[in-house]
C-alpha cells in the first residue's frame, strides 16, 4: 500500500512506503468511506489499511469522525458510501462474519460492579457458550495481572483496573481484531500506564488493535502506525518516524531538535478549532 498525504497544500503528492508485514494482507481495509447527517458530513472519504498483528492508532480532535469510524467497522452503523473489510469480511454484506472476528471496547468500562473480577469473566464465557469458563476468567485474569484481585467486588477497582477488566472481557472467544474507543479517556497517569501495558499485551499476543484517541502521546506510545482523522478525512497516515520526516528538523542555537508527534499533529490540523463530537 502507498499512502498519499492529502492535506494541507504543502504535503500533497508526499507518499509514505507501506510496511513489509501488509504484505500478509490487512486486517482491516478502508476505501472511500463516507457519512453524512443531512448538511454535516462526518467522513469524506477514508482510506487505510491495517497490517494483521499491529496497533494502528486513529488520532484526531473530538469531532474529527473517529468513533463514526468505529460503528462502521463494527457494523453498528452504515456507510453512505465507500467500503470496508474486517478480517477479510465486507461489513456490509458480511456483518455476522464481522461481528464473530471482532470486539468493541467503548470509552466506558463496561463491567458489573456488583460481580467480582472473575465472576464478570465467567459470565461473559458462559453467555458464548465456551467450555470450562472459570479456566478462562483465571487465565485473563492473570494475563492482565488481576489475580489477586479477581474476587474482589468490581465496585473496590480503580479506573485502569475496570478497564483492563474491560479489556480482558473483550478477548473472551480470541476475536482476531480489536476496537478500543478512547481507552483511556477519564483515567489519571497510572491508569493509563496500566491500560497502555495491557494493549501492548494484546498486540504481542497477535490480536490486531485499532485504538482511537485524541492523545497524542497515546499514539506515539503505542502505535506500529498512525494516521490523523481531520475534518472527515485522513491527512496522514505512517509510522510515526515516517510522520517526523514530513516536517525539516527544528533548530535551537544550532542544536537540531528531534519531530514529536505533537509537532505533526498541530501542524496539518491546526491548534484551536472547535469541532462538533460524532
Amino acid at each position: 500500500m502507498t499512502l498519499t498525504l492529502r492535506q494541507p497544500s504543502m504535503l500533497i503528492g508526499m507518499t509514505i512506503p507501506a510496511t513489509t508485514s501488509e504484505l500478509q494482507g490487512p486486517a482491516i481495509r478502508v476505501r472511500g468511506l463516507a457519512k453524512s447527517y443531512q448538511k454535516l458530513h462526518v467522513l469524506r472519504g477514508v482510506d487505510f489499511e491495517v497490517a494483521r498483528g499491529s496497533i494502528f492508532a486513529l488520532l484526531g480532535s473530538n469531532g474529527a469522525g473517529k468513533t463514526t469510524v468505529v460503528k462502521i467497522l463494527s457494523t453498528l452503523l452504515k456507510a453512505d458510501a465507500g467500503t470496508a473489510h474486517v478480517n477479510g469480511f465486507d461489513v456490509a454484506t458480511r456483518a455476522a462474519d464481522v461481528r464473530e472476528s471482532i470486539s468493541l471496547t467503548g470509552q466506558f468500562a463496561a463491567v458489573d460492579e456488583i460481580l467480582t473480577g472473575r465472576e464478570n469473566l465467567v459470565l461473559v464465557a458462559r453467555l458464548r457458550h465456551l467450555k470450562a469458563p472459570g479456566a478462562i476468567a483465571d487465565e485473563l485474569l492473570k494475563r492482565f495481572a488481576l489475580t489477586e484481585a479477581g474476587a474482589r467486588r468490581v465496585a473496590t477497582y480503580s479506573g485502569g483496573m475496570r478497564r483492563r477488566l474491560d479489556i480482558a472481557m473483550s478477548l473472551i472467544g480470541n476475536p482476531p481484531v480489536v476496537f478500543l474507543d478512547e481507552p483511556t479517556t477519564g483515567l489519571d497517569p497510572q491508569a493509563r500506564l496500566e491500560v497502555w501495558h495491557a494493549v501492548n499485551e494484546l498486540a504481542q499476543g497477535g490480536t490486531t488493535v485499532l485504538l482511537t484517541t485524541q492523545y497524542l502521546d497515546e499514539a506515539e506510545n503505542l502505535a506500529d502506525r498512525i494516521a490523523i482523522l481531520h475534518e472527515g478525512r485522513i491527512i496522514v497516515d505512517g509510522t510515526l518516524d515516517e510522520l517526523r520526516r514530513i516536517l525539516p528538523p527544528a533548530e535551537v542555537e544550532y542544536v537540531e531538535k528531534q519531530r514529536n508527534l505533537e509537532d505533526i499533529f498541530l501542524t496539518l490540523v491546526g491548534a484551536g478549532t472547535d469541532k462538533e463530537q460524532h
